[in-house]
């Protein structure tokens, strides 16, 4: 199954504070804050979102299609990884003067994370179009991305009728309100954690009954607490599946999008999708980076039913 995935393609700089930031930041001084934390280990390891979720579409057995931005002179090395990984580049474009995106994110022992990302080329990704994509493809993701290109690619897909997942993670700060509700508007799954939903609530100016009623469905994760499906005023709990080990939380959530797109563009009920969201983003925290992970189909489909309870239909 061919996916469109639009967002970013980056390099993250992952570093581990053995502390937590709770007892290093004093609340009663945020207004003016000057801290420093300790982190011994940094790894520098493939990235973005757009990326991530296309790894993982690949070890699900699907064909993700990237359209992206990324670095005119530092790409190269990771560009022969994607290759390695069957990923396809044809809609990876690489830009003359820029450099590619980079994230730089502190995690602590409590998995609560402080990151700070620098856009490059991601900048420029409207410069790209759904239109320019050659192959056919049945499913689309907008992730995050550069503002723009985060609107003009959701506007394209739903205008040519392509179910549409809007995530904007990450990029919700730099939206609009008018932006904002526009994306949420027709998708057919909005997808955000906790903490985004809230801010979802306050940026669009919206109650959650409005925004449930505007997406087909909407989708809050929950990390270890699972996820809450929305269908108009139907909710459904879906479970997290308990990681084997807690190694590093990035990329989870791009897990859990790549399990649901794997589940959606198979036709499965919205609850199965969701469910291999949750065993995909289980498995990925217990590796580090976002670009680690390996399983085999059946091996995959075992781990499924013994989650769950069921076979994978």
């Amino acid at each position: 199954m061919a996916v469109l995935v639009s967002g970013s393609v980056a390099v993250d700089h992952i570093m581990v504070f053995q502390g937590r930031f709770k007892d290093v930041i004093l609340p009663d001084r945020v207004h003016a804050l000057n801290v420093a934390f300790h982190v011994p280990e940094l790894r520098r390891t493939f990235g973005g979102c757009a990326a991530n979720i296309a790894y993982n579409l690949r070890l699900l057995g699907d064909d993700p299609l990237v359209l992206a931005t990324v670095g005119g002179a530092d790409f190269d090395e990771y560009a022969a990884w994607l290759d390695r990984c069957g990923i396809r580049r044809d809609w990876i474009r690489p830009l003359a003067g820029e450099s590619t995106a980079g994230a730089y994110i502190t995690t602590d022992l409590d998995d609560n994370q402080i990151i700070g990302f620098h856009p490059g080329a991601m900048d420029r990704a409207h410069e790209l179009r759904v239109e320019d994509v050659a192959a056919p493809f049945e499913l689309g993701i907008v992730s995050p991305n550069g503002r723009r290109a985060m609107v003009e690619h959701a506007r394209a897909l739903k205008a040519r009728g392509v179910p549409t997942v809007i995530d904007p993670g990450q990029g919700l700060p730099i939206l609009s309100r008018e932006d904002l509700v526009e994306m949420i508007e027709g998708a057919f799954v909005y997808v955000v954690n906790d903490y985004e939903w809230s801010l979802t609530v306050e940026r669009s100016g919206l109650p959650g009954d409005a925004i449930a009623a505007r997406a087909r469905t909407v989708i809050v994760t929950r990390g270890a607490e699972g996820s809450l499906l929305r269908r108009g005023d139907d909710v459904v709990e879906i479970p997290a599946v308990a990681a084997e080990r807690v190694v590093d939380p990035t990329g989870a959530g791009d897990g859990y999008r790549a399990g649901l797109l794997h589940g959606l563009g198979r036709g499965l009920p919205l609850e199965t999708a969701a469910r291999i969201g949750s065993l995909v983003g289980a498995l990925q925290v217990a590796h580090p980076g976002t670009q680690s992970l390996r399983f085999e189909p059946a091996e995959f489909r075992a781990r499924y039913e013994r989650a769950f309870g069921a076979p994978l239909g």
